[in-house]
């Protein structure tokens, strides 16, 4: 999906590349999961890969602003998909751990997650996507964290 009338010298470089392929991620994203849904997804992604965590290593993780967090922590407990309770070692901070009902909204979205990395990577073998994964990831893992 290259722009034909974009010039080679913009189509060689792998940042535009990257670039837009990330806008057309983020269509294919904005298109099956609303704004709320993504940011549940990566809460409740983090919880189930780290388990239970304050709202600020929460929002450490996953770059977020601790206000921001709160909301998706306050959101996603009104729906029954956390728990957040004080934690005993320091009562001034929130411990936030998954529910049964949290970890299948969580399946229910990787679901939605996986329709859209179908559309994006559908000129893509698996052998090639795995391979584009793993150069992703070298990419991103040889320059320090950025804030999201």
């Amino acid at each position: 999906m290259t722009d034909p009338g974009a010039p080679a010298l913009l189509r060689n470089l792998a940042s535009w590349q990257a670039g837009r392929v990330s806008t057309l991620g983020a269509r294919f994203t904005a298109a099956r999961m609303p704004l709320e849904a993504r940011s549940d997804f990566a809460v409740l992604a983090t919880l189930r890969e780290y388990g239970e965590l304050s709202q600020t290593e929460l929002g450490r993780r996953l770059g977020l602003d601790r206000n921001n967090v709160n909301g998706i922590v306050t959101r996603l407990e009104n729906n029954g998909h956390v728990e957040r309770r004080t934690d005993p070692a320091d009562r001034r901070r929130n411990i936030v751990a998954s529910t049964a009902a949290g970890l299948q909204h969580l399946d229910d979205l990787h679901a939605l997650a996986l329709d859209v990395q179908n559309e994006l990577l559908v000129a893509l073998d698996p052998d090639e996507r795995h391979q584009l994964r793993v150069l992703l990831e070298k990419v991103l893992t040889s320059h320090p964290a950025q804030p999201a």
